[in-house]
């Protein structure tokens, strides 16, 4: 599949475009000084951040943390794209969460999540990228990834921390993600940060935005008509 166009740098606040004072400046490469920052692997390897999308274009998705029930089953839902859908496209999905690296391969387990993943636990890039801490309260719709209601999701949440190997929140509840579509090399082509939990970009959307084919994440049958 021939790599589709991008629309010009957009950042996004809850889908819609907006001045945003911190952060990489709509339409300027993503500075060095970001792009050198490490990022952790699950063996704790540090990694330049540049280095995961200096050859190809790459969907960057920072979660909020990894006992967010939220971005738990955000991350299921990304794991359920094909991995031959981005070799077709020449793109690649990196997950980028900020707590200790040796949470990473418990919350690839529990999401089924087999994409590149790793940590920024000092929150250094989220910082740079103008990524919210704190939440601010906005109708952010209703988003297709969420399964589960705030009751529920936040009990699940509480109960892994009590039964984890450490009892932390593998981040800090604070912080909010984002996305981003970067590549080849310091480009910028697709910001959207998050103003709240519920604030994420659906999937299909930024899928398209890299000529991706799209995915049914509902579950039903697929239908084919003869």
């Amino acid at each position: 599949m021939a790599a589709a166009a991008l629309p010009p740098v957009t950042r996004q606040v809850s889908g819609r475009a907006a001045a945003v004072p911190s952060g990489p400046e709509c339409g300027q490469p993503l500075a060095a000084a970001v792009a050198e920052l490490p990022v952790l692997d699950a063996s704790g390897r540090r990694v330049p951040f540049g280095a995961l999308f200096r050859e190809r274009r790459a969907v960057v998705v920072f979660v909020r943390h990894f006992l967010c029930y939220i971005c738990k089953e955000y991350v299921e839902d990304l794991a359920k794209i094909p991995k031959s859908f981005l070799q077709e496209a020449d793109v690649t999905l990196i997950v980028i969460g900020q707590s200790s690296y040796h949470h990473i391969e418990p919350f690839c387990k529990l999401t089924g999540y087999s994409h590149e993943i790793y940590v920024d636990p000092e929150r250094e890039i989220y910082k740079r990228l103008g990524m919210k801490r704190g939440e601010e309260i906005a109708f952010s719709g209703k988003s297709p990834h969420i399964k589960s209601n705030i009751l529920s999701g936040s009990i699940r949440s509480l109960w892994r921390a009590m039964t984890g190997p450490l009892f932390d929140f593998q981040g800090d509840p604070a912080q909010q993600g984002g996305t981003l579509i970067l590549g080849p090399g310091n480009n910028i082509h697709f910001i959207h940060c998050d103003r709240n939990r519920l604030d994420h970009k659906p999937i299909n959307a930024v899928l398209q935005l890299v000529g991706v084919q799209p995915v049914d994440f509902t579950g039903r049958p697929s239908v084919t008509h003869v």
